[in-house]
């Protein structure tokens, strides 16, 4: 079939030329054909952009004289034949004349073409050298870039399915970048929230506008065993046209800087932690509160479930002999889980006292000094944990997979143990929870240590006290008596308060009560003395204030000691109460029919001031009229007017027939808090 000259003419619908659309059209490769004797019989619109000559201009005319340069007309008719002759294509770089007379260098690839006649023609298919020069180095660029980057690389097609993969990204998913192609994107990526990353993917695609810098973490096949983040970014990839090809995602593994954020956030919360605890453990001079405090805070931050055992021979202050393999004696103090928990029946209830022989580690703990680590705990570890069989299948059945147990170590000595268990933690124990868990129990075994002897001193002084209050007959002539002593709270000291009941001669009864101002042992000391000596002032049958006086003048002695002290002395035969006041409560008067009220009597200084005279005031006591008397830690708090608590007081006194014990225990429920500061001595006495 003969082939007329023709001009390529434009494509598109409504004579609109098309958009460029692909790298051909970027490259605008020309296309033209030569017939045997050299004419252009076929001339694209390319043609006319590369070399300036119009169709009208480049077709029938020889293509060497219109388009080379003299110089190289005879290499160009030697090329051109030899294609014609042997059908053996070539390609390479040759200058053209372009229209305006300048010299182009352009990338040329000729081929024979033979029609249905068996006509020959010679197809010349060119772009301009430069363009294409450049473009083959963006492309190995890129290539180069893509295949060397470390960030994860990967084309998508408006599917979400993988086009294109670099090697980075088979490393991030373990994945072989051929087994990508055609895949979606789900089936590769190792995040959970992958629906969350194709919603944000096809966005992109939708509004053209890329997401950059998205965080995920997950878990990759080539290290299941540990936590990877990446950032990611999405972007919608377009033809010269705007034609959307699909998408390209960047995947920056971040996990350094993950983990390191996620370090710098454990140690913040460590940090807190301790703070708290420094905050909160110790708050109270009591071993037991003490205890509780620290599996307060231990539970859920550092375990799930949080033991504190501590060595009955600490308790009780006794010197540890030196650690062995022997068994030791525990006493539970603290027991606390995250959330409920069958462990907790494996563990030893507060306030009970266990038996642990050598093998086990809690024992291991205190006998060794060192914290004892089980990372992941198997069946073989649970009998040197729990205390029996039972309790090892009930630490099994809660899911205990972790264990830490550190020493509570106070001044070198050895006090106990804090027990640590993990179950809904998944992470194990590990050497930054060990360095945590000694801090913590650090700052509890000093503050334990300080409660245990300070109980044990409170305890001797409670002892002292007690033994040095008087035992009274139940029967006084004339007189119905009842009596209270109450300590202080374990936060605070025993004092020196006391009360007395002295058998007079001629059956006179005489009522003391008063207060050493200070607390501990030596105040109980004081008072002993001090009761020793009124007792035997007493026996001379004294008036009230000279009673107060010799007692004024032995206190002067007592090492700078100030007492308050209220002194009395009822006679049955004549109804007539003596009483000396030395800077104490006055006593209350509850008689049926009357309202409750004061005594008002001199007050004078309190023992110890030195030179102070003391009156005696007399006062008719009726048959069943009450006094009270008592110490100032009935009455005086630190949050209340001493006005207000005395009226209280009276208030309580509106019953005087009540019975006198009954009425002690009204008092003190009424007018006592559990934090209240101060002991108090309590004496009722009825007229009979």
């Amino acid at each position: 079939m003969a082939v007329d000259s023709f001009e390529a003419g434009p494509e598109g619908q409504d004579g609109e030329t098309p958009r460029p659309t692909g790298l051909l059209d970027v490259l605008s490769v020309a296309a033209v054909a030569l017939d045997t004797r050299g004419r252009i019989v076929f001339w694209t619109p390319q043609a006319e952009d590369l070399f300036g000559f119009s169709a009208e201009e480049a077709l029938g005319k020889p293509a060497a004289h219109l388009l080379v340069h003299p110089e190289h007309l005879q290499a160009v008719v030697s090329l051109f034949s030899e294609v014609l002759e042997t059908g053996r294509g070539w390609a390479g770089a040759f200058p053209i004349r372009h229209k305006d007379g300048s010299s182009r260098l352009t990338e040329f690839r000729t081929m024979r073409l033979l029609d249905d006649l068996g006509d020959v023609y010679a197809l010349g298919i060119a772009a301009d050298h430069t363009l294409l020069q450049r473009v083959e180095t963006d492309l190995a660029l890129c290539e180069r870039l893509i295949n060397q980057s470390p960030i994860g690389l990967a084309l998508l097609d408006p599917e979400l399915r993988y086009v294109l993969v670099n090697p980075a990204l088979e490393r991030i998913d373990g994945t072989p970048a051929e087994d990508h192609i055609g895949r979606h994107l789900r089936d590769t990526l190792p995040f959970p929230d992958v629906d969350t990353v194709e919603s944000a993917l096809r966005q992109v695609l939708t509004t053209g506008m890329p997401l950059l810098d998205q965080y995920h973490v997950g878990r990759p096949p080539a290290d299941p065993g540990h936590e990877h983040a990446w950032s990611l970014s999405f972007y919608r990839l377009e033809d010269p046209g705007g034609r959307v090809l699909g998408a390209a995602v960047s995947v920056v593994d971040v996990t350094e800087r993950h983990r390191a954020a996620a370090e710098a956030d454990r140690a913040r919360r460590r940090l807190a932690l301790i703070a708290d605890a420094s905050a909160r453990v110790g708050t109270a001079l009591d071993v037991e509160q003490t205890a509780h405090e620290l599996a307060e805070i231990a539970a859920p931050a550092l375990a799930d479930v949080v033991a504190v055992d501590v060595l009955d021979s600490a308790l009780s202050c006794r010197r540890m002999r030196r650690p062995d393999n022997g068994p030791e004696l525990f006493r539970a103090l603290a027991l606390k889980a995250a959330h409920p928990t069958v462990a907790l029946r494996a563990a030893d209830a507060p306030g009970d006292v266990a038996c642990y022989e050598g093998d086990r580690l809690v024992t291991l703990c205190v006998h060794t000094g060192r914290p004892v680590l089980v990372r992941q705990v198997g069946p073989h570890d649970l009998p040197r944990i729990a205390r029996d069989a039972a309790a090892g299948a009930l630490l099994a059945e809660a899911g205990v997979h972790s264990y830490l147990a550190v020493p509570l170590i106070a001044h070198g000595e050895v006090l106990g143990v804090l027990d640590l268990k993990r179950t809904r933690n998944a992470a194990p124990f590990d050497d930054d929870d060990i360095v945590l868990a000694t801090e913590l129990a650090g700052r509890a075994a000093v503050a334990i240590d300080n409660a245990r002897w300070f109980q044990s001193v409170r305890n001797t002084a409670l002892t002292l006290q007690r033994s040095l209050l008087p035992e009274h007959a139940a029967h006084h002539t004339g007189l119905e008596l009842a009596s209270r002593y109450q300590p202080a709270q374990a936060t605070s000291e025993v004092g020196g308060d006391w009360y007395d009941v002295i058998p007079l001669t001629g059956e006179k009864t005489a009522l003391v009560v008063g207060d050493v101002m200070g607390n501990g042992i030596d105040a109980a000391a004081t008072m002993g003395r001090l009761r020793t000596a009124t007792c035997a002032y007493a026996d001379l049958d004294l008036d009230p204030g000279a009673v107060l006086q010799h007692l004024d003048k032995i206190t002067c002695d007592l090492e700078h000691y100030i007492v308050t002290c209220l002194y009395a002395v009822y006679d049955p035969a004549t109804g007539e109460c003596c009483v000396a006041n030395a800077g104490h409560m006055p006593p209350a008067l509850a008689r049926p029919g009357d309202a409750p009220r004061f005594l008002e009597l001199p007050t004078a200084a309190p023992l110890g001031v030195g030179g102070v005279r003391f009156e005696t005031t007399a006062v008719a006591l009726r048959p069943e009229d009450v006094l009270v008397l008592y110490t100032d830690g009935l009455v005086e708090t630190r949050q209340h007017a001493i006005d207000d608590r005395l009226n209280a007081l009276l208030d309580l006194l509106d019953e005087p027939r009540r019975p006198l014990e009954e009425t002690c225990d009204v008092l003190l429920y009424g007018l006592r808090h559990p934090d209240d500061h101060d002991d108090v001595a309590l004496l009722i006495a009825r007229a009979l």
